[in-house]
């Protein structure tokens, strides 16, 4: 692709007219101060071959860079092409070689020179996207010895795109270097072009203007004023960026406190053992990929997909088996209830640690979820995106069973009241051992969302308990438009907080002011209305 990207370079040259026109006599000076084996003469000597025009210059350059560029104590250069050698001025086969060719050595400075040979005809190839990325590359650079390269590639340069990435490397490149008298208004039009531009690479350009003592006192003003405009647009996107991440950790809650919500709603109990719920969907999700990749391993792409199902039935079959076994006994008797559930989590976690080991395991992210793109100043990562869709389908897919579907109506009249559902023929215990299924259902799939932000291990549901409950306290027991509010509330809070306080303060921070908000409003933001509720 390089070799490609230089041959359209030069020859995008010859179209527009080099400013020297090739001959085999003009051309050996060049030729031969490549060959001296000086670093200094071989450095200028890439530098007018690559502005030559001369067709053989991409051949013998590209040689040069990849090692395949020999000569000859009696005078030649010579090009390796496998077993075979070629003459460098000419492209021709040679039919004998002398006998002492050698490799052609290069340093730092002759490297330099090459990259600078290579950005300079790319900047004249045909492709769009070759100038393109030649331009972005000589922003990154600024090295004053590519400016006459850059001018002319303005010249000549029709698109807009393009015409903006080079813009600013050569405002990059004029800060690049010390200051000369009479290039005042042009440094200063260079600063006003690298603050609009922003970013770290720009304010650490202008920064070190503003510092210059050698520079004018206006540029350097205009230097300071545009890295504090580019701080506070750094500081802005920071926030957005953080907001993001909160929107993928609220995202997470709220599959997590879904569960709960019915849990807790439609049966009042308060399970301690949701979290190892989530757990064991991690794990599932490991294991099906595991298995998939021992079996299929042409579905390993979409083996987070199919984990999907099955860590739902897998969480939901223990879920009613939890239920059926242990907390039908304790209905009515909440404290019991809490000991239980707890202890039954201390269980899982030992069981799992037992069987998988207490290592973290690590859930291989897809490729098509693998990697971002930016928004602006943000770096909007694929996985956590698709964790917060994924989050939106299923609040949706539970909204339309709670409401059109049979269960649905069941759950919601026992949420309301359950004494009168059951005098209306609702068969309550099956209504429990289904929700319970249902939230723990549910959990695993928050299990499958997590393990694509983090380890899985026996303590992963630990992280994310005590937050669920807040979620489902803060938004309203039983209300999923509330878990929703208090979910992303919760989560965007607290990581927008924490660059500012840190971690534990802005911890302790939401939950206070949680605190505060039920203390004034004991039912949560969404409050279920129902007489049962109410009594």
């Amino acid at each position: 692709m390089r070799k490609a990207g230089w041959l359209s370079g030069v020859m995008a040259a010859l179209v527009m007219g080099a400013a020297i026109v090739f001959s085999p006599l003009a051309h050996a000076d060049e030729f031969d101060a490549l060959a001296s084996g000086h670093f200094e003469d071989m450095a200028g000597a890439i530098a007018t071959l690559a502005a030559s025009g001369n067709p053989q210059a991409v051949p013998v350059l590209h040689a040069l860079e990849e090692h395949q560029l020999f000569a000859s104590s009696q005078g030649g250069l010579f090009i390796r092409q496998g077993e075979n050698y070629v003459d460098a001025r000419t492209g021709q086969p040679v039919s004998a070689t002398p006998p002492d060719l050698h490799p052609m050595r290069l340093n730092n400075r002759v490297r330099k020179a090459l990259a600078g040979a290579q950005a300079e005809m790319e900047l004249v190839a045909p492709q769009r996207d070759v100038r393109l990325k030649a331009a972005t590359a000589l922003y990154g650079r600024h090295d004053p010895a590519l400016l006459p390269a850059i001018d002319h590639a303005l010249s000549v340069e029709k698109d807009s795109g393009v015409r903006v990435k080079l813009e600013e490397a050569r405002a990059a490149t004029i800060l690049g270097q010390a200051p000369v008298e009479g290039a005042q208004s042009q440094r200063l039009e260079a600063v006003h072009t690298l603050a609009g531009v922003g970013g770290l690479e720009a304010r650490g350009i202008l920064a070190s203007v503003a510092a210059a003592s050698v520079e004018a006192p206006d540029v350097r003003k205009a230097a300071s004023e545009g890295v504090s405009a580019i701080d506070w647009h750094l500081r802005m996107w920071s926030v957005f960026q953080n907001a993001f991440y909160g929107l993928s950790y609220g995202s997470v809650l709220l599959l997590a406190a879904t569960g709960l919500a019915i849990t807790f709603g439609v049966m009042g109990v308060i399970n301690m053992a949701h979290g190892e719920m989530m757990m064991i969907g991690a794990y599932t999700t490991w294991m099906v990929q595991q298995g998939i990749r021992a079996t299929a391993p042409m579905l390993e792409p979409v083996s987070i997909l199919l984990a999907i199902p099955v860590a739902f039935l897998v969480c939901g079959t223990i879920g009613v088996v939890i239920e059926r076994g242990l907390i039908r006994f304790l209905y009515g008797r909440p404290l019991e209830t809490l000991l239980a559930t707890w202890g039954l989590s201390l269980i899982l976690q030992q069981a799992v640690r037992s069987i998988f080991g207490p290592t973290n395991l690590a859930v291989e992210t897809p490729l098509w979820l693998s990697g971002s793109f930016a928004l602006g100043g943000m770096d909007i990562t694929l996985n956590r995106l698709a964790i917060f869709i994924f989050a939106g389908l299923v609040l949706g897919g539970l909204m339309l069973v709670l409401r059109r579907t049979p269960l649905g109506l069941q759950m919601r009249a026992v949420t309301q009241n359950r004494r009168m559902a059951a005098l209306m023929g609702i068969r309550t215990p099956r209504v429990d051992a289904l929700a319970f299924g249902l939230g723990a259902g549910l959990a695993g799939l928050a299990g499958v969302a997590v393990s694509q932000i983090d380890n899985v291990s026996p303590n992963l549901g630990q992280s994310y308990i005590i937050d669920s409950f807040m979620v489902v306290v803060f938004g309203g027991v039983g209300n999923l438009w509330g878990t929703l509010a208090a979910a992303m509330a919760l989560g965007m809070g607290g990581k927008i907080l924490e660059p500012t306080i840190g971690a534990v303060s802005a911890k302790i921070a939401i939950l206070v002011l949680v605190i505060l908000y039920i203390q004034r409003h004991p039912r949560g933001m969404f409050p279920v209305r129902g007489r049962g509720v109410e009594s």
